[in-house]
């Protein structure tokens, strides 16, 4: 699901529901970090792991642990970039090397409406009359969960370039279907702060890709480097 919205040049593995992967155990300094989370939790956090080692190991690079740095974002092996999610029957890792991309982000949602106190806090009144718009047209997609899920999507390809955090009100996204294909599409996030250098070009927007299947929303926002 997550693979169909990158470039090749970024390999996915997922895991649905509770399927094993192949290695999933944690490292010591993984371990420490939730020695006292609950079952849930140690599951996702295993399984979205090894969906990461299975992604270095098909970039050629040893597996090794990945624990949080400032902010909780994930801290890759030199020389990768990379984005993990997870949710309800979903875990999955996407991972390519620095030298193809700038940054990206991914995440996954289940397709199911936003708490009703929770878009005003996501969705600008832009992006509000958007969603309504979409809505009218396409009523089985859950847009707003949609919306909130591109939001986590950008934030994740932003952080790293930038080290900083990105408000939900910082970013306006218009998403798009497909023509005549109201489950898949893309969206632009306009960024309404300075946004970060790329190959010395200031990046004003993102670009993203999303689909809805197999009862969730996944949503991924790849940066490209400038080469002319």
């Amino acid at each position: 699901m997550i693979e169909e919205l990158l470039p090749d040049s970024v390999v996915a593995v997922e895991a649905h529901g509770d399927e094993e992967v192949e290695g999933a155990t944690l490292y010591p300094e993984e371990q420490a970090l939730i020695a006292r989370a609950v079952e849930k939790r140690v599951r996702e956090f295993t399984v979205v792991r090894a969906c990461a080692r299975r992604a270095m190991e098909k970039l050629g690079v040893p597996p090794q642990a990945i624990v949080p740095g400032h902010r909780g974002a994930p801290q890759w092996p030199a020389g990768l970039i990379g984005s993990m999610t997870h949710c309800e029957g979903y875990r999955a890792a996407a991972l390519a090397r620095a030298t193809d991309l700038a940054s990206l982000g991914i995440d996954a949602e289940p397709h199911l409406p936003l708490p009703a106190n929770v878009l005003p806090s996501v969705a600008l009144p832009t992006e509000d009359r958007r969603l309504g718009e979409l809505a009218a047209a396409h009523p089985t997609v859950h847009w707003d969960r949609l919306l909130f899920s591109a939001k986590e999507s950008v934030y994740k390809a932003w952080f790293p370039l930038t080290g900083k955090w990105l408000d939900f009100t910082e970013a306006d996204i218009e998403v798009e279907p497909n023509a005549g294909h109201a489950t898949s599409g893309g969206f632009r996030a306009q960024l309404l702060v300075p946004g970060p250098v790329v190959d010395g070009r200031r990046v004003d927007h993102f670009l993203g890709r999303w689909t809805v299947s197999r009862g969730l929303v996944t949503t991924a926002v790849t940066v490209a480097y400038d080469r002319g």
